[in-house]
C-alpha cells in the first residue's frame, strides 16, 4: 500500500534537512556573539570603568583638596598685600625725606641769598657813605673844616672865623702845643693842643666819634668849642682866655 500525503505538507528529502540544519546552526551562531562580546568591546568597557575611577575618586577628595588650595592662595594674598604696603611705606617716607631735605635745602639757600644780599646792601651803603665822605687836608683849614662837620651832627655852634680866630690865640696853630708856666701847669693840669684845654676840661666835653686824645687836633677844636658852647654860647663869643 503506498503512503498516503498529508495535504500541504511534502516529506523533506536530505537537501531539505541539510538546508534546515544550516539555518539553525546559523542562528545559533549569531545568538552566541550577540551575547558574548568581542574584544574590543570588552576593552571599551574596561576603559570606561577606569576613567570613571579617578571622576569617583576627584569627587571625594575635591573639599579638602580646594580648601587646601583656596588656603595657600590666601596666605600668597595676604603676603603680597604685606609687602606692597611696606613698599608704599618706604617711598611715602622716602618721599618725606626728600620733601623735608628739599625745604631745608631752600630755606639754607634763602638764607644764604638773603646774608649775601645784606653783605652786598652794606658794601654798597659804605661804599656810598665814603664817596660822600668829604677828605679833609692834614692841616689847620682841614682840622677846622672837619671838627665843624662833626659840630653840626651835634648841634654845638661855632663859625670857622670864631674857631680859626681863637686857635692862632691859643697855640699858633700848633697841634703839639702845651702850657707849662700857668696855674693850671702848677697844679699838674696843663693846657694842651690847638684850643689849650686842660684834661677834666677835655674828658668832660669830648664828643663821641672823635679820638680821646688832647694832642689831636679835631677832637681838641671839637671838645673846646662843646665847653665854649656851654659856658658861653659859642667860641665865637671868646676872644680872650676861657
Amino acid at each position: 500500500m503506498s503512503a498516503s500525503r498529508t495535504p500541504g505538507y511534502s516529506r523533506l528529502n536530505k537537501n531539505h534537512k541539510f538546508s534546515i540544519a544550516g539555518v539553525a546552526a546559523l542562528g545559533a551562531a549569531a545568538l552566541t556573539f550577540s551575547l558574548v562580546p568581542d574584544n574590543a568591546s570588552a576593552e571599551a568597557d574596561t576603559k570606561s570603568v577606569a576613567a570613571a575611577a579617578p571622576v569617583a575618586w576627584s569627587a571625594a577628595a575635591g573639599s579638602a583638596q580646594a580648601k587646601t588650595v583656596h588656603s595657600s592662595i590666601t596666605q600668597q594674598q595676604v603676603g603680597a598685600d604685606k609687602v606692597a604696603k611696606a613698599v608704599a611705606e618706604a617711598r611715602a617716607k622716602a618721599d618725606a625725606k626728600a620733601q623735608a631735605a628739599a625745604k631745608a635745602k631752600a630755606a639754607a639757600d634763602a638764607k644764604a641769598k638773603a646774608e649775601a644780599k645784606k653783605r652786598a646792601d652794606a658794601r654798597a651803603a659804605a661804599s656810598r657813605a665814603a664817596a660822600r665822605k668829604p677828605v679833609y687836608a692834614n692841616n689847620l683849614d682841614g682840622w677846622i673844616r672837619e671838627a665843624m662837620s662833626i659840630m653840626k651832627k651835634h648841634d654845638i655852634p661855632g663859625s670857622y672865623e670864631g674857631i680859626h680866630r681863637n686857635i692862632i690865640r691859643e697855640s699858633s696853630g700848633n697841634p703839639r702845643a702845651i702850657n707849662n708856666w700857668d696855674i693850671n701847669a702848677v697844679n699838674g693840669i696843663p693846657s694842651k693842643g690847638l684850643l689849650q684845654v686842660i684834661k677834666p676840661t677835655f674828658d668832660a666835653y669830648h664828643v663821641a666819634g672823635t679820638k680821646h686824645d688832647q694832642y689831636d687836633p679835631v677832637a681838641n677844636i671839637v671838645a673846646a668849642c662843646n665847653y665854649a658852647a656851654d659856658r658861653y654860647g659859642s667860641m665865637d663869643n671868646v676872644n680872650s682866655a676861657y
